[in-house]
């Protein structure tokens, strides 16, 4: 029997995210998942493979803003695609800070998370 990721699994994960709680982030990721990210060197921003990388990288965001946290955010599934809305805040080391709006866009199987990608608005930091 095929598991299905649900809504409610998405909303479990951001709650995670927010505590900074990386083992509970990756229990719905696939071993093999691939993650892209916000910003980086390419029009897609950066690839991050696999579950260990990926919650190294998760990790770093949190490790360069205590304070990083993912509001409002809302979540739907439709067969192996899914949607997640939120609004990312959060204040670097420098006390600049960031507030944007953004989705994730994921492609799943059999109940885990095999590609994220991240899309941000692009709006600069600010001094907090």
């Amino acid at each position: 029997m095929t598991k299905t990721l649900t809504a409610q699994d998405l909303a479990d994960t951001f709650d995670a995210f927010n505590r900074h709680d990386v083992e509970a982030v990756m229990t719905h990721f696939a071993d093999d998942c691939v993650f892209y990210t916000v910003g980086g060197d390419h029009a897609y921003g950066n690839k991050v493979e696999g579950a260990e990388a990926i919650a190294k990288a998760f990790s770093a965001v949190w490790a360069g803003m205590a304070d990083a946290h993912w509001d409002h955010h809302g979540h739907f599934v439709h067969g192996d695609r899914a949607v997640s809305e939120w609004t990312f805040s959060g204040t670097d080391a420098n006390g600049m800070r960031i507030e944007a709006q953004g989705a994730d866009l994921f492609t799943l199987r059999d109940g885990k998370i095999v590609v994220k990608q991240a899309l941000r608005k692009s709006r600069p930091a600010f001094k907090a």
